[in-house]
């Protein structure tokens, strides 16, 4: 009895060596869960794409309107998009209004719209993907009406958010005193730079320092610190 058991050890034996260790195993493969996350800046006036322990974070001054903001998102927007998707950036965007001729125009319309969006359970890669719809889509005349909540509803969806959250950007409801915000965004970015108060400003949290945009591989530079 001994010997067999012996022999039966052996057999095996030669049967993972041939066969090595392998498991099959059916279904789907499933995406990782843990997505980057989206949230309302603690100040309340920015939205923060991205895992918390991101080890570059910056925050983007941008206005609607502003044509080299699209430029911005543009030329670097993609890369945005991956760098927070592997958990190596994190941007909290920080809208400003100074191109609206009065309240409720089209800069204010897209803050609220952007506000709206950071709610609902979309992820902050999705968040960076409808920025970039937005200023795809940037109506280039200024003072003028701007997308409707539905246009903005539907770029939500192509940049793959949740139902409920193109919904609640459909709807249109107040998600952000937008003249508080403009007031405590501009006095942040006044902080940052007294002198040129203008958007797109990229401010490196980290090191308390102005980012040149200017340079073309000042995305690269960062990433690489």
């Amino acid at each position: 009895m001994r010997i067999f058991r012996v022999a039966s050890v052996l057999a095996i034996a030669v049967m993972l060596a041939v066969a090595g260790c392998t498991t099959q195993v059916s279904g789907t493969a499933q995406r990782d869960p843990a997505q980057p996350a989206l949230s309302v800046s603690e100040d309340g006036f920015g939205i923060v794409a991205g895992f918390e322990d991101a080890p570059t974070q910056i925050e983007i001054f941008t206005e609607p309107q502003c044509s080299h903001c699209a430029d911005l998102q543009t030329d670097f927007g993609d890369q945005f998009a991956y760098y927070i998707g592997t958990g190596a950036l994190r941007i909290t965007y920080r809208p400003l209004t100074f191109l609206d001729s009065g309240s409720g125009g089209y800069s204010a319309n897209v803050s609220n719209a952007l506000f709206n969006a950071a709610e609902g359970g979309a992820t902050g890669t999705q968040f960076q993907r409808f920025v970039q719809e937005l200023y795809v889509h940037q109506q280039r005349t200024k003072g003028g009406p701007g997308p409707t909540d539905d246009e903005m509803a539907e770029m939500a969806k192509s940049a793959g958010m949740p139902d409920a959250v193109a919904d609640r950007i459909a709807e249109g409801g107040s998600a952000i005193d937008v003249a508080e915000m403009d007031d405590a965004n501009f006095g942040y970015l006044y902080d940052v730079d007294m002198m040129d108060t203008g958007t797109p400003t990229v401010y490196d949290v980290a090191n308390d320092t102005k980012i040149d945009i200017y340079d073309n591989d000042w995305l690269t530079k960062l990433m690489q610190t």
